[in-house]
C-alpha cells in the first residue's frame, strides 16, 4: 500500500485554496507520497479538481446544519465554520477506515476549523497535523490565548485595553477579531479548545517563512505562547500561493500592458469584501484627487443586494454607485472590474506599483511575492490584527486610519496613497516588500529554509511506524 498523507481543509475559499496548495507543494517534492483531500460537501463540493490529477479527492456525503431559528449573526456563521467538520466526523470516520484498506494512512493534515476531527483521528491513531493558513504572528496569539484567557476573566468586548503576547506586537483588544470578545457565545471556547488542543498535535504547519516572521517564530519554538506545555514541532513551509491559471487573458491585463511601470494602484478587498455605497463614492473621491492610474475591483454593496458571500442578487450598476461623471472623468487611467479579477497576475504585473488590500493573508503574501507595497485596509475577522503585524512587525505597509465607524473618508485615502508613493517612508518600505519577496523566493528554493521544513515536515510524517 502506498503511503499516504490525507488533508482536510475547512469551508471558506482562503482555507480551502491554501489547502490544495500545499498539496500540489507535497506533491511536487515528494512523489512517492500519495495526496488525497477529503472535502466537506456542501459548500467544497464546486471546486475544480480535475486539473490535479497527482491528489486524490473525496467528497464526504453532504451534510447540513440545522436552520437557524434568528438570522445569523457573524458569530454564527463562524461557528458554523466548527460545526460542519463537526457533524461530519461519522462520515469522516467511514471514509479514513474505508481509505486505510488501500492506503498507509502516515498523516493526517487538518485546517484549525477541523479541530473536532481529531476525535476521530485519535481513535485511529494517526498523527494528527494542523495546518495554520495565517501567519506566525497571529499563531502566537492564537496559541497564547487560553493563557490571556485564564489571566483576564474579564469579557475583552466591554474593555480597552493592550494585550501583550510573546514574539509580536502589543495589540489593542479592538483589533482582536469579534469572535474572540464575547466570552459568552459558544464560537469562543471552540476557539480556545482548538488552540489547546493544537499544543498537542503531533506539529503545526505555517503559511510563513523564518526571516519574515523569526520573532514570532521564536516565541512558538522556545515554548514563550504555550506555558507549561510541550511545544509540538513547528514547519514554516510557505509561501504558499495560489498557482491557478486563467483559461483565458482578463481583459484588465490587456489594460495593465499600456500603463507605465510601477504606475497602477490595484484596489481588491477579497471574496467577502464589500463597501456600503457612501465608502465606495468616498474611495472614488480619493481616487481621483491623486490623479494615480487604478485597477479597482468593485462589489456591490450589501444594501443593493449581495450576499455574504460575494453573490449578486442583483446586477451591479457603476453608473449609479460612483459621484456623477467620475466614470467619465478617469477612464483614461482607471479600469473597473466588477466582482473578480485574476488578482496573482495582476500583482506580477510589471504596470502596477502598489496594493490597497484588505489584509487577508493569502493576499499579503500574493502581494509580497510579487514585490508590490501595501496600504492596509482591514475590513472582518482576523485582518485588523494582520494589519498590525504587516505595519510594525514586517514593515511592508502603511495603515488607512479609521475611526472607530470604520468609516474612511476620501482625504484619508488621498493623503495614504500619496504618501506611500512620494515620500522617503514610502521608499522605505518598496525597499522592504523588494527584499522580502527575495527571501521568500530564496526560503522556497532548494536548500531554502521553507524547502528544508517541508523535507522535515515529510520525514516526520513517513518515519511514524518504521523501526
Amino acid at each position: 500500500m502506498d503511503d499516504t498523507i490525507v488533508l482536510y481543509p475547512a469551508t471558506g475559499r482562503g482555507h480551502l485554496v491554501s489547502m490544495i496548495e500545499l498539496a500540489k507543494l507535497i506533491a511536487k517534492h515528494h512523489t512517492s507520497i500519495k495526496i488525497t483531500i477529503i472535502l466537506l460537501t456542501p459548500p467544497n463540493e464546486t471546486i475544480s479538481t480535475s486539473s490535479i490529477p497527482s491528489i486524490n479527492f473525496i467528497h464526504l456525503p453532504p451534510t447540513s446544519l440545522p436552520p437557524p431559528v434568528t438570522p445569523p449573526s457573524f458569530r454564527d456563521i463562524v461557528a458554523s465554520f466548527f460545526e460542519l467538520p463537526r457533524l461530519n466526523n461519522p462520515n469522516l470516520h467511514q471514509t479514513l477506515l474505508s481509505l486505510s484498506k488501500t492506503a498507509n494512512i502516515k498523516a493526517f493534515v487538518i485546517d484549525f476549523f477541523c479541530n473536532s476531527a481529531v476525535q476521530v483521528s485519535s481513535t485511529l491513531n494517526i498523527p494528527t497535523y494542523y495546518f495554520y493558513t495565517s501567519n506566525a504572528n497571529g499563531l502566537c496569539h492564537f496559541l497564547y490565548s487560553p493563557t490571556i484567557s485564564e489571566n483576564i476573566p474579564d469579557s475583552l468586548e466591554d474593555l480597552d485595553i493592550v494585550i501583550d503576547t510573546p514574539g509580536i506586537p502589543s495589540l489593542s483588544s479592538k483589533v482582536l477579531p469579534p469572535v474572540m470578545l464575547d466570552r459568552s457565545h459558544k464560537v469562543y471556547q471552540y476557539f480556545i479548545d482548538t488552540a489547546s488542543q493544537m499544543a498537542k498535535s503531533a506539529g503545526l504547519l505555517v503559511n510563513t517563512f523564518e526571516s519574515l516572521e523569526s520573532r514570532a517564530i521564536k516565541a512558538i519554538i522556545e515554548g514563550k505562547c504555550t506555558p507549561d506545555i510541550p511545544v509540538p514541532p513547528i514547519y514554516c513551509i510557505g509561501p504558499i500561493v495560489s498557482s491557478r491559471k486563467t483559461k483565458e487573458e482578463h481583459e484588465c491585463l490587456a489594460w495593465l500592458d499600456s500603463q507605465p511601470s510601477r504606475s497602477v494602484v490595484f484596489l481588491s478587498f477579497g471574496s467577502m469584501g464589500a463597501f456600503s455605497a457612501t465608502q465606495l463614492k468616498e474611495m472614488a473621491i480619493g481616487l481621483e484627487k491623486t490623479g494615480v492610474n487604478f485597477l479597482w475591483v468593485v462589489r456591490n454593496p450589501p444594501e443593493n443586494g449581495q450576499t455574504s458571500d460575494g453573490m449578486l442578487l442583483e446586477e451591479l450598476n457603476l453608473e449609479t454607485l460612483f459621484p456623477e461623471g467620475f466614470l467619465e472623468r478617469t477612464k483614461e487611467r482607471g479600469f473597473l472590474v466588477k466582482q473578480w479579477a485574476p488578482q496573482v497576475a495582476i500583482l506580477n504585473h510589471d504596470s502596477v506599483g502598489l496594493f490597497v488590500t484588505h489584509c487577508g493573508w493569502n493576499s499579503i503574501l500574493e502581494s509580497l511575492c510579487a514585490g508590490v507595497p501595501m496600504l492596509a485596509w482591514p475590513l472582518y475577522a482576523e485582518q485588523k490584527m494582520n494589519s498590525v503585524f504587516l505595519v510594525e512587525e514586517m514593515k511592508m505597509a502603511l495603515p488607512v486610519n479609521q475611526p472607530e465607524d470604520g468609516f474612511v473618508s476620501g482625504e484619508e485615502l488621498e493623503q495614504r496613497l500619496t504618501e506611500l508613493m512620494n515620500s522617503e517612508k514610502g521608499q522605505t518600505i518598496q525597499k522592504r516588500v523588494i527584499a522580502m519577496k527575495e527571501a521568500a523566493a530564496e526560503a522556497a528554493s532548494e536548500g531554502g529554509s521553507s524547502r528544508f521544513a517541508l523535507a522535515q515536515l515529510v520525514d516526520a510524517m513517513v518515519r511514524v511506524g518504521k523501526k
